[in-house]
């Protein structure tokens, strides 16, 4: 018996080693290293870009991600690491991102690194020679090349202008054949490629460098440049040196004028300092931040006045149709913000607008809602309670239901007015279960970009600011207009003062968190 069944242990054997445990092994760690392979491949991408903080981010999701998939211990947080990862790529990365920018002299005359406009310099040059004639054509591989005629010295051709204009110069070589590359392409087509042809550099066979000049000629051309110790720059033509200033992040020549562009330094607290003593900043600085904390509270207690009236309405037995009614009232909750503002944009125009058209007609006044920034910002806070006392509406007749009705039949035989049994027994209830809510709304207010863009663009604006400022601007709508509408495009500063939001939103969230009960 003992040989019959030896065959079948034998052929059983090899079996094993191809088992369904075995195979799924197999390929969880083939996928495991295939992700961390492209993975690392993004990675030493996005570093050998210059992008450290994304290399960085890439390096620090990937790691967690083979240490939660692969460790036995870390098994049960396999299933919410989707989450965490997104939480880090979209929310912390974002924040701290725009943290460290605020720590820097970040804007739009200082955007490179000190190495890339080392090199912008390096590659300036100036006619210093000859001119020549050149055509461009499309070889057979379809890849671009200029032609150079230099008379009597010869005919050069170039490698094909493909990859980094910015990089090294392309080195000529003598025309094989006449006509190797077929027809020249026509002068509307150099036209239209003029841009991209400027930024070219040739380098002869002598040495010789050669840039676009007009449309139909080369110059020889010498650097404008020459790097010095210490990243110093000497200038060939004037022999005027041009010294590195790191705490500006400019080039400065003797006379100490800025040589366009910067590159980006480290700054510390300038940015914040400057928000908070700068009296240019620090004026519409705080006039913009007590109109943002007014108009959050005011929009807060508007639309809770107008949602809790509306509702407590609603909840009186002789109104008939309620069930309409709740239908009207809730009807601006379903039409999308944009639309309504764009409307009430229109209506309140003060030439041609039904508002200012009626109180003429009434009262013979036309008001500047656009130009005076009391009635903008009066306007503001109308539009959006329009807009907020569905969602007061709403809370608040879930609210009433849940108040017995025997403490409004107990006060009326105690000869209680609407008015007592508003402050005495519905306030009372309401506002423990909505203060959160109200803190949320809050919270959403205070960063309204919507409504001040597409209604007031912030206007009308600040005299005497000198950063773009307007009277109904809220701090998001004044951080935006600093990093994206000053001519100077100052980033650093719009991220600092982000920050400082950050810090306003993140306190009222922790108060929200607080009265809610819930443990930090």
């Amino acid at each position: 018996m003992s040989v019959v069944n030896l065959p079948a242990a034998v052929a059983s054997t090899p079996m094993k080693l191809f088992s369904l445990p075995s195979l799924r092994a197999g390929l969880r760690w083939s996928l495991w290293g295939l992700f961390n392979a492209l993975a690392l491949y993004l990675v030493l991408a996005l570093y050998a870009q210059q992008q450290l903080a994304f290399a960085l981010l890439g390096l620090v999701v990937t790691g967690i991600a083979s240490y939660v998939f692969i460790s036995r211990r870390a098994y049960a947080h396999r299933y919410i690491y989707p989450a965490l990862a997104g939480m880090l790529v979209f929310v912390i990365f974002p924040l701290l991102y725009t943290v460290g920018i605020g720590f820097t002299n970040y804007s739009g005359s200082n955007l490179l690194s000190f190495e890339q406009v080392q090199r912008y310099h390096l590659r300036q040059t100036y006619l210093a020679g000859e001119r020549y004639g050149f055509s461009l054509h499309r070889g057979e591989d379809e890849e671009l090349r200029l032609r150079v005629d230099k008379g009597e010295r010869g005919v050069f051709v170039s490698p094909p202008l493909t990859g980094d204009a910015g990089g090294e110069p392309l080195a000529l070589r003598a025309e094989r054949e006449p006509g190797e590359l077929g027809e020249a392409l026509a002068l509307r087509e150099v036209i239209q490629r003029r841009t991209e042809l400027e930024q070219w550099v040739l380098r002869s066979t002598d040495g010789e460098l050669l840039r676009l000049y007009g449309l139909r000629e080369v110059a020889a051309v010498k650097p404008l440049y020459r790097l010095l110790e210490g990243g110093d720059l000497l200038n060939t033509r004037s022999n005027e040196r041009l010294v590195a200033d790191h705490g500006i992040g400019f080039y400065v020549d003797s006379h100490g004028n800025k040589v366009a562009p910067g590159f980006t330094v480290f700054a510390g607290t300038s940015n914040f300092t400057r928000v908070l003593t700068d009296p240019s900043i620090r004026g519409p600085f705080l006039e913009i931040f007590v109109w943002t904390v007014a108009f959050a509270g005011l929009t807060v207690l508007f639309t809770l006045a107008v949602g809790l009236v509306l509702a407590s309405l609603l909840q009186w037995d002789l109104v008939r149709g309620k069930a309409f009614y709740r239908l009207m009232l809730i009807l601006p909750y379903a039409v999308p913000a944009f639309i309504s503002i764009l409307v009430f944009r229109g209506l309140f125009n003060q030439n041609f607008g039904e508002i200012n058209l009626l109180l003429n007609g009434l009262f013979g006044i036309r008001p500047d809602w656009f130009s005076d920034p009391t009635l903008a910002r009066s306007m503001i806070l109308i539009v959006n309670t329009w807009l907020g006392y569905p969602y007061m509406l709403l809370l608040c007749m879930g609210l009433l239901q849940a108040i017995p009705r025997d403490l409004y039949e107990a006060s009326a035989m105690d000869g209680a007015t609407p008015l007592d049994n508003l402050l005495k027994i519905t306030l009372p209830l309401l506002i423990k279960p909505l203060a959160p809510l109200l803190i949320a709304s809050f919270a959403f207010n205070f960063n309204n970009f919507v409504l001040i863009t597409l209604l007031t663009r912030g206007g009308p604006d600040i005299i005497g600011a000198t950063t773009p400022a307007g009277t109904t601007d809220l701090l998001v709508s004044y951080t935006y207009r600093i990093a994206f509408q000053d001519s100077g495009q100052n980033f650093a500063l719009a991220a600092a003062i982000a920050t400082l939001i950050f810090l306003v939103v993140g306190a009222l969230a922790w108060l929200n968190l607080k009265l809610s009960k819930v443990k930090v």
